[in-house]
């Protein structure tokens, strides 16, 4: 078993999106450890906010097969792929990390670089991995985070419950 950890978020129907794809991903994955969920303003284009999160889990997929398995989950919640990178998202999940994986793999660069340039990635990957090394730059995510600008990108806790349980409470 490989530990993952993934990126969520959508800026379209967020709550309803959000919760599909934590249902989803625990019937693909099993046990999810599921980061706060996050709201912050659209990042490269204009348009509603958008809410994030980071889930860590195990699987035995390949890289290959979990891209096509997250794709499949997209596009079951109305995901468009035809239009511009920088705008609105039913949802939108990418694969961050892959155990220590580092390369390309069917033009899946690993880890994502989102890592370390978006708050709303890693501010919830240091909250629910503090302690694991960026698999390149050999720091923890809470050092990367405590390094970085974080008054560049704002970003806050929201209330989110799912499977009645709470997932995070507003900052």
């Amino acid at each position: 078993m490989t530990r993952i950890y993934l990126s969520l978020g959508s800026n379209v129907d967020r709550h309803k999106h959000i919760l599909a794809a934590l249902d989803a991903l625990h019937e693909l994955l099993g046990v999810l450890n599921i980061s706060s969920v996050y709201e912050s303003k659209s990042v490269g284009f204009d348009g509603s906010n958008f809410f994030n999160l980071v889930v860590g889990a195990e699987t035995d997929l390949s890289i290959t097969e979990l891209s096509e398995n997250l794709k499949r989950i997209e596009d079951n919640n109305g995901r468009k792929r035809n239009g511009p990178k920088f705008s609105p998202r039913t949802l939108d999940i990418d694969i961050l990390t892959y155990g220590d994986f580092v390369g390309i793999e069917n033009g899946i660069e690993l880890p994502r670089a989102e890592i370390t340039k978006n708050a709303f990635v890693l501010l919830p990957l240091a909250e629910i991995a503090p302690s694991i090394p960026h698999p390149q730059l050999q720091k923890t995510y809470r050092q990367l985070w405590a390094d970085y600008d974080q008054a560049s990108q704002k970003l806050w806790a929201i209330d989110f419950k799912w499977q009645e349980n709470i997932i995070s409470v507003a900052s």
